[in-house]
């Protein structure tokens, strides 16, 4: 079938959905009839959808872990705990990285090995091997809305089984869990995968059920300037529209700049907005601010301050919920008692700045419509290249460098941009690639830098990106030289 931003018709949906039910016998005799009426009986505290619109209405930022074990007792546990001990609004289901790679027969060795070792030999909860039964059992066990989070290239199988099970939310899209997590596979193809994905909520919606559907927004997670993240939050959005998802929550990653952050999520609202409506798109969007997701310090109290500081800039955004780190982030897979202090700390910033907002400036206003220029630059170029498909001119767009996401593993994306903090910390663009901005957002980005290098007595350079990568494991935003610190 030849890749198109096209809404699959229910024959083209229905021939596709056979081959995808038989990819692991839990698929087999999925009935989507019966997965309806399942849902249907999802209460409203427990819905992802109905929690995302009363916190947006009340203007409440409410906070969600990442969080997911081998074994499904286990794994309830786990939840549990964060619900009751960490208090979190919303909860996940992290979902191993053999069941992101399609690779069910490992899942199982996991499994089993797990029993052996009696604690999680898998990083995450192997859902598409326990199927409804098992994934019905750990939603029956929770009183808050479930959420799949992962970072499957092809998740369409995952897709089918979450939702059956009464999971109200599913994270992920066709570059956002394709160039930041794997190396050979094709934007064409997990374009093609997610809207599959995103076809099933649509059939859902078709029967009275709303479910959420979440871009992931950090990308790599490592310097990514918003404008890049926007933009691919933005065409992610799009695509999924156009197969009848009506709920949408678009993400962003913490850069660091108090300024800068806040700019980026009330930009990524209002520009996102101003697309669907010029596609005649009716969608319900919420947004979720991704605390730092880079590397940590390795003192705990000193990660609390990291947590901390990304909690207050999600509320000061007015981002409708975050997702939450822990302070064991440095080493590893956190405990359960840090995972739930890591959302206890976030709560209590949130807490006190419930119903604050970043005051209207000069600065926020200028970073805000900075942003939106960057990003309608490199969507006006996609569209272009697409002769106003968004799908294909995606495609076109990372075989031009158009699209462009910094220290990425794709092969299929260019890698040519560089990102660097200017000297107020907010992330720029010292190598623009084949990015297509204009002369004067160019010369504006080299400017912050030349600022910065000056200050810092050294000249712009790929040094600079270096030292930033590495600057909040040590305690500081911005990269300084060694003399400097």
């Amino acid at each position: 079938m030849e890749l198109r931003n096209k809404k699959l018709t229910h024959d083209e949906f229905f021939k596709q959905r056979e081959e995808v039910l038989r990819q692991w016998p839990t698929g087999a005799n999925l009935n989507l009839e019966e997965a309806a009426e399942y849902l249907k009986k999802v209460p409203d505290h427990k819905h992802f959808s109905k929690k995302l619109r009363y916190a947006k209405e009340n203007g409440i930022t409410l906070a969600q872990p990442r969080a997911g074990v081998a074994l499904v007792e286990d794994h309830i546990n786990l939840l549990r705990y964060l619900q009751n001990e960490g208090e979190a609004d919303l909860l996940p289901s992290t979902i191993d990285s053999y069941t992101r790679q399609n690779r069910y027969n490992e899942c199982e060795v996991g499994i089993e090995e797990s029993k052996k070792a009696g604690r999680s030999m898998l990083n995450g909860f192997p859902a598409v091997n326990y199927g409804i039964e098992g994934c019905r059992k750990v939603y029956e066990a929770v009183d808050l809305p479930l959420q799949a989070r992962h970072g499957t290239p092809d998740a369409r199988l995952l897709s089918e089984i979450i939702h059956a099970s009464g999971w109200t939310s599913n994270e992920g899209g066709g570059i956002s869990y394709n160039i930041p997590y794997a190396k050979s596979v094709s934007v064409e193809k997990t374009i093609r995968d997610w809207q599959y994905c995103d076809r099933l909520v649509g059939m859902y919606e078709e029967m009275g059920i709303e479910l959420n559907r979440e871009p992931f927004g950090p990308l790599t997670g490592t310097l990514v300037p918003p404008s890049i993240s926007n933009a691919v939050a933005i065409i992610e959005g799009l695509l999924a529209a156009e197969q009848g998802v009506k709920n949408l929550t678009l993400g962003y990653g913490q850069c660091g700049n108090l300024i800068q952050d806040v700019a980026a999520i009330r930009a990524l609202v209002e520009q996102a907005e101003e697309y669907f409506k010029m596609y005649g798109y009716d969608v319900y969007l919420t947004t979720v601010f991704h605390q730092w997701m880079g590397g940590f310090p390795h003192d705990e109290s000193k990660a609390f301050g990291v947590i901390s500081w990304g909690s207050a800039i999600a509320a000061l955004a007015g981002a409708t919920k975050v997702i939450v780190k822990t302070p064991h982030e440095a080493v590893g897979i956190p405990t359960k008692e840090a995972n739930a202090a890591g959302i206890k700390a976030t709560k209590q910033t949130l807490n006190l700045l419930r119903g604050q907002r970043l005051p209207e400036s000069k600065e926020l206003k200028a970073e805000i419509e900075l942003i939106k220029a960057e990003t309608k630059c490199i969507l006006d170029k996609v569209f272009e290249l697409g002769n106003g498909d968004l799908a294909v001119g995606t495609v076109k767009a990372f075989e031009a460098g158009v699209l462009d996401i910094p220290f990425a593993p794709s092969k299929y994306n260019a890698g040519q941009i560089i990102p660097a903090r200017d000297n107020n910390g907010a992330v720029r663009f010292l190598e623009f690639g084949n990015i297509p901005f204009t002369k004067e957002i160019k010369d504006f980005n080299r400017q912050l830098l030349e600022e910065r290098a000056k200050y810092e007595g050294r000249p712009v350079s790929f040094q600079m990106a270096v030292d930033d990568i590495f600057a909040v494991g040590k305690g500081v935003l911005v990269g300084r030289p060694e003399n400097m610190r």
